[in-house]
């Protein structure tokens, strides 16, 4: 029997928390499926699962629009896992289903999402993305894979070299469909689908509904069920978010004093630029925070290390590109500093979403340059809130003008009066200087000026910058605690 590719899109701007919960043995589910729910403690299914497993169980096509953190892989691996027949042994080089993502550390965390809920069945998982060597992917295919997770590029690069045939694929799904358009993998995406049989069941997710993917969209679904558990706010609430105007030479002096406060438990700062997060991350550990850098000049390895440090608390800064604004799965992040506006307001919401995850509570900085005045109006326009304006005198932060909503007939989000200026002229970034509040906050700080000997020479900071001495404050939701 033939089965179709799945697709699947979200969109990632709500919080399943707020809806209600279905049960999963209500589903369709079998049974070793609903044991293996309840053994890793998945309760009940969130709404983006409870609409999308019953279609998919069905061989229907999907477009499911839905935040990141709403429990879309597990929407989507579990009728994967179910459709696939255990008893019939993976072909070399063929994989019976393909999941395509954006980015490494995205594939990295659904291989190992489908290997948790695959764990009763027999069937094989494999893992293609760049960055490593292609060696072991190639002798892992050749043995037979049933699950493929791929980053586009080294897909198509072992499919040129016969490593990998997708003739068999039964299942496919698009992760994070935007950013693959967004990352210029759409011309690979769409050399990859031609390679699959048109027989096929389709999921596309997206956090983002633009032009180019609902064109993507239609060229691959055949008439599918719309999934859309969207909120109907932009910005989540518990996000208080607050901009500072400085210019580029007073950042980084900011950006020490932000980081500085004490309720900075775990911060995420985003740059535009690789050489950006590069050269950020270096001056916070030359200054005695615990930093290092993530994005895509890293090797793999580095890359990984880099996230799991971050996750153990090794470092509790995260210097990285918009390659960790969405997909990843971090939990305990207090604050996220935009150092640089993105270009598109919707990157804006991605990044501070990192933060007031799980029904916590969140806080987003935004440095603000004069150049880039025109990207804080459109971010304004997009949440239709003018953002709190703080000053940032030495390691002193006041409040000039408090958040408010967007007035009717305000189209352009102008602030009335200006924009309340700080003084200039503060040095340049506060390299050289003792941070004497830092100290007294971080214990064992020193460290962090010695560099990471498992560090990637070639970017970041590579440095831990030690162990904080404090304890974390963790705020957890009740209840389902699913993965993204």
């Amino acid at each position: 029997m033939q089965r179709k590719l799945i697709i699947g899109v979200i969109l990632d701007a709500g919080r399943a928390q707020d809806q209600i919960l279905t049960a999963f043995d209500s589903l369709g589910l079998e049974p070793s499926l609903l044991r293996v729910l309840r053994e890793v403690g998945y309760d009940a299914a969130t709404p983006i699962q409870a609409q999308s497993i019953p279609n998919l169980l069905d061989g229907r096509d999907l477009l499911g629009i839905a935040q990141t953190g709403t429990g879309k892989t597990a929407a989507f691996a579990l009728p994967v896992l179910q459709h696939l027949d255990p008893l019939e042994s993976a072909s070399p080089k063929r994989p019976n289903a393909l999941v395509l993502a954006p980015t490494r550390e995205l594939t990295v965390q659904i291989n190992t999402e489908l290997e948790k809920l695959g764990a009763a069945s027999s069937l094989r998982h494999g893992l293609v993305i760049g960055g490593v060597k292609e060696n072991p992917q190639i002798r892992q295919l050749a043995k037979g894979v049933d699950v493929l997770v791929a980053t586009p590029g080294r897909l198509l690069d072992l499919a040129a070299n016969g490593h990998v045939d997708l003739s068999h694929v039964s299942i496919l799904v698009l992760d994070e469909a935007d950013r693959l358009i967004d990352m210029g993998f759409v011309r690979d995406v769409r050399r990859i689908v031609a390679q699959t049989p048109n027989s096929r069941q389709s999921l596309l997710f997206s956090a983002t509904m633009p032009k180019e993917v609902q064109t993507l969209a239609s060229e691959i679904l055949n008439d599918p069920v719309r999934v859309d558990v969207s909120p109907k706010q932009v910005t989540v609430a518990k996000i208080e978010q607050r901009v500072v105007h400085a210019e580029m030479p007073e950042k980084q002096q900011v950006l020490e004093t932000l980081l500085r406060e004490p309720d900075v438990e775990r911060a995420i700062v985003f740059t535009r630029t690789k050489h950006g997060a590069s050269r950020v991350a270096k001056k916070l550990v030359r200054a005695g925070i615990g930093a290092d850098a993530i994005h895509g000049n890293k090797s793999q390895n580095a890359r990984q290390r880099a996230l799991q440090n971050f996750r153990d608390g090794e470092t509790w800064v995260l210097v990285a590109t918009d390659i960790a604004a969405r997909g990843l799965d971090i939990e305990g992040v207090s604050h996220v500093v935009n150092f640089e506006l993105p270009h598109e307001p919707e990157s804006y919401v991605h990044r501070i979403g990192r933060t007031g995850r799980a029904g916590a509570e969140g806080m987003a900085w935004s440095l603000v340059a004069d150049d880039e005045a025109k990207r804080l109006t459109a971010i304004e326009r997009l949440t239709k809130e003018r953002l709190a304006v703080w000053t940032c005198e030495g390691s002193d932060l006041a409040e000039v003008s408090p958040a408010s909503a967007m007035p009717a007939g305000d189209p352009k989000g102008d602030r009335k009066g200006g924009r309340n200026r700080r003084s200039r002229g503060r040095g340049s970034s506060g390299e050289g200087q003792t941070p004497e509040r830092s100290n007294q906050r971080r214990s064992g700080q020193s460290r962090s000026s010695q560099g990471n000997d498992n560090g990637d020479s070639s970017g970041g900071a590579g440095g831990t910058g030690g162990r904080r001495s404090r304890s974390r404050r963790r705020n957890r939701s009740a209840g389902n605690t699913q993965p993204a």
